[in-house]
């Protein structure tokens, strides 16, 4: 059976094959995939923090982590998507974008080109704006974002201390506003909320 599952505002819908990829037989709503989903990704959270590692700007490393966040809900987690969306880049560009993205990253960290802060906050959001997977990108890039930052010795953004930016609300409307924001190049709002 397919689920049509409804998608939060900003939130990038499943096309048909890709909800069918859905692994766990009892979901059959929003709230029981979002609590099935988060505990997910705070397994793959506990793996991807439990030791410094050496390759978290390469593209293996980014879809074994995307895996181990959304591996027990979706049989296509850490595969690059092959469908356009609502957002993101064309599938076809999907690893050459990735390879530009991980070089920019690794060049501002070695030269200081912006607080380690403005590197992670922008990372987390060229990660969104390429949408390298079917379903999770803000999720896994919120968490990659934070994993530079600890890699680097940093404290791990707040994000507006939302428990959930998956829900409608205030926190994830101010959330879509700044990373819209970043698209028309103006990061302020971004860095704003990603310590508030």
């Amino acid at each position: 059976m397919v689920i049509n599952f409804a998608s939060a505002p900003g939130a990038t819908p499943l096309d048909p094959d890709e909800a069918a990829g859905l692994i766990p037989s009892h979901i059959f709503n929003n709230a029981q995939l979002n609590e099935w989903e988060m505990a997910n990704i705070l397994e793959g959270e506990r793996w991807a923090f439990s030791r410094k590692r050496n390759n978290i700007l390469e593209a293996d490393f980014i879809r074994q982590l995307h895996k181990r966040m959304f591996g027990n809900t979706w049989r296509w987690a850490g595969t690059y998507r092959t469908t356009e969306k609502n957002i993101g880049i064309d599938p076809l560009h999907i690893q050459a974008a990735l390879h530009d993205l991980f070089r920019d990253v690794e060049t501002q960290l070695e030269y200081k080109s912006y607080p380690l802060d403005e590197i992670a906050a922008r990372y987390s959001h060229r990660m969104v704006a390429i949408h390298p997977f079917a379903n999770g990108n803000g999720r896994f890039s919120r968490t990659i974002a934070d994993l530079l930052l600890v890699q680097h010795g940093a404290e791990r953004f707040t994000w507006g201390a939302a428990e959930n930016l998956v829900a409608e609300g205030d926190v994830r409307r101010r959330y879509i506003d700044a990373l819209q924001a970043a698209d028309r190049r103006d990061y302020s709002s971004l860095l704003a909320f990603v310590r508030s």
